[in-house]
């Protein structure tokens, strides 16, 4: 059975459901899931997770890549960060999580929202949510990560909010040597400039990345752009 919209947008949807008639989201979830035809919302997203294309990216990125994952506000950057995170621990693997914008509890929830129960990758899911988060937090934090691991940093532009904190190109390129000496492959959170939505792009590209300090974007080997449930994955 086909879904009606992207998985990202009927969360959404269940989410401002959940507020308006003042539910639990777990109910919003379930009335979304009936709506397409679905018992529950675990067996909706036990269903698109079947078509999900993270397995088919994941194969294409090899240790020592840095990723950037784009898109404006609610087109999924986040679930799909998190989805690479799942295949990546369904082989075998460690996946770390840092964000300066999001909860535990935040991420546990986008994890339910995409048909995955937590507890099943004990001790291979790490989440930091530390406001000493740079790149030298980071690379303190991994010193013993197994080649391998797959790390995402939520977000990119977050990296240099502290004055104390290196400039932001300073601390992509001590985070790209020592992703490259580690092996590990480090995913980027991204914003897009706003400016996208006047354009006629049907999914944004790497010149459409908000950049509010320098940064030398060459220093990303793979980028993956949504918009609307598309998917764009290039090489840099």
């Amino acid at each position: 059975m086909r879904l009606s919209a992207p998985i990202y947008h009927l969360k959404r949807q269940a989410r401002l459901l959940s507020r308006k008639d003042g539910i639990p989201l777990h109910e919003a979830l379930d009335r979304m899931a009936a709506q397409e035809g679905f018992a529950s919302w675990g067996l909706l997203a036990a269903k698109a997770a079947e078509t999900k294309p993270a397995g088919r990216l994941l194969a294409q990125m090899a240790p020592g890549d840095l990723v950037l994952v784009g898109a404006r506000p609610g087109h999924g950057k986040t679930l799909m960060s998190l989805e690479l995170a799942v295949e990546a621990m369904k082989r075998g693997r460690r996946s770390v999580f840092f964000s300066l914008e999001y909860t535990q509890g935040d991420i546990l929830d986008r994890f339910r929202a995409i048909g995955v129960e937590p507890g099943q990758f004990e001790g291979r899911f790490d989440f930091d949510s530390s406001d000493a988060i740079c790149a030298e937090y980071i690379i303190k934090r991994l010193a013993s990560a197994a080649s391998g691991t797959l790390v995402v940093i939520d977000y990119l532009q977050l990296l240099d909010q502290k004055r104390d904190n290196p400039d932001l190109m300073t601390q992509v390129r001590g985070l790209r040597s020592f992703a490259r000496e580690k092996g590990l492959i480090l995913v980027f959170i991204a914003q897009i400039d706003r400016s996208y939505e006047l354009s006629a792009k049907p999914v944004p590209d790497i010149g459409d990345i908000r950049l509010p300090n320098p940064l030398d974007l060459s220093l990303f080997s793979k980028t993956c752009f949504l918009n609307k449930g598309e998917i764009r994955f290039r090489a840099a």
